[in-house]
């Protein structure tokens, strides 16, 4: 037998969070067959088997802490156990028709195996559900046995845990007091992976960065129009056009103009990084927390190229499966929470990049033009966060009105073309 040690998954990772055990104990499993998704402070990491064999004894329970170069399962390598049984039958004689009663004994023993198995993967979570339904079901402090699934082969969906927890149940009985001194406890939760990496990193950036707030209003009429006539033709090709490839491509532009914004402080406070390329990253709200994947090279992508990364980085992040590559070197970002319905927001920096962009939902407001005329106007709202240690209010406010100006006026992005 032999004990599967958690691997060093890199980035100074020590320990893990098991999400969901896609085998059970006396699972006979094959090479490179998925075993475990575990969630790192990172990502959502699944792990594959390293040979054939059966699984004997799983260390860890689904939604608990596994430590990195510590027993994860054991298993019994498909060598080893053919070379055992070769063994067995080879230093027990045995008569015909022993043989005979023995085969007919090693059915019926198998049969009892078969069945204990059966029951065993019920009991240790074999039950088929996705890892959102289990945490849904952990969350509820239930157990998958205990709910009716009517998805294939009993599988159990989101609605069978909802319908689940509609059903009346006897509620133990309270006295008066009991009721009126409101005796529920909360339900705890530990923070792990992504999330206790947000709060940490939050609270540093907030503690150790002086943030500087810059709201505008831009008009992104033009914009909208202009992406309304692009979409027929993205779509041809498979791709979708959100407006984040255009606040992207316009940013890199503006930092033509403004390169200390994306410029890093270094450790020690004392060295500005000029960065020549923009690596711009997008706030996503994933299943295992706030994730912030960044497009890398905006400044020589055309539209479309960033519409194909946007989509990807959108789709990984959303599965918790993001690259670590992806999630590394970015130097400026955009938290788009009027995708929410968010008109303003105060964002806290991605350190150690020097500036972030919350961007508010869209709205149709009456405007002034030119002529003293009211006119139906598709405004949006703004809020920058810079770091004030280098970057002061004139800085940022003149970066905003170029990039506002890119954006009011897209067509003028065709003169920065390649």
């Amino acid at each position: 037998m032999s004990d599967f040690m958690l691997p060093d998954i890199g980035e100074g990772i020590v320990e893990c969070e098991v999400v969901e055990w896609r085998v059970a104990e006396g699972d006979r499993i094959e090479e490179d067959q998925p075993i475990v998704e575990v969630m790192t402070d990172k990502a959502l990491v699944e792990i594959t088997a390293p040979e054939a064999g059966v699984v004997t004894k799983l260390y860890v329970a689904q939604g608990k802490i596994a430590k990195v170069h510590a027993p994860l399962y054991a298993y019994q390598a498909e060598n080893d156990t053919q070379e055992a049984g070769a063994t067995e039958q080879a230093n027990e004689p045995q008569s015909p028709v022993a043989d005979a009663d023995s085969g007919s004994a090693k059915a019926v023993e198998q049969a009892a195996v078969a069945s204990s198995t059966c029951s065993l993967s019920t009991s240790s979570g074999k039950i088929p559900a996705s890892p959102a339904v289990r945490r849904l079901v952990r969350e509820h402090q239930l157990e998958l046995t205990a709910i009716a699934g009517s998805g294939k082969d009993g599988r159990v969906l989101k609605e069978d845990v909802l319908a689940h927890l509609n059903q009346p149940s006897a509620a133990p009985s309270q006295t008066p007091s009991q009721v009126n001194q409101g005796t529920q406890l909360p339900r705890v939760e530990p923070l792990r992976g992504v999330r206790a990496v947000m709060a940490k990193r939050m609270v540093e950036a907030a503690s150790s960065i002086p943030h500087f707030h810059y709201g505008e209003e831009i008009d992104v009429t033009d914009l909208l129009a202009l992406r309304e006539r692009l979409k027929p033709r993205v779509e041809a090709l498979g791709e979708r056009l959100t407006l984040m490839p255009f606040f992207m491509k316009a940013m890199a532009l503006a930092v033509t103009e403004a390169p200390i914004i994306n410029a890093q402080l270094n450790a020690e406070a004392n060295e500005l990084h000029y960065y020549e390329q923009c690596n711009i990253g997008m706030a996503v709200d994933s299943k295992a927390g706030l994730l912030v994947p960044n497009v890398k090279g905006v400044e020589r992508l055309t539209l479309l190229d960033i519409a194909r990364e946007v989509g990807r980085l959108t789709i990984a992040a959303r599965e918790g499966r993001v690259d670590q590559a992806d999630l590394k070197g970015g130097t400026i970002s955009i938290s788009n929470i009027g995708a929410l319905g968010g008109t303003y927001a105060a964002p806290i920096i991605n350190a150690p990049e020097a500036a972030i962009v919350a961007i508010g939902k869209t709205q149709w407001l009456p405007r002034f033009d030119e002529q003293g005329e009211v006119q139906r106007r598709a405004i949006m709202t703004i809020t920058w966060a810079g770091d004030h240690r280098f970057i002061d209010g004139g800085t940022i406010a003149r970066f905003c009105n170029a990039w506002k100006g890119y954006l009011e006026a897209p067509e003028t992005m065709l003169l920065h073309l390649g």
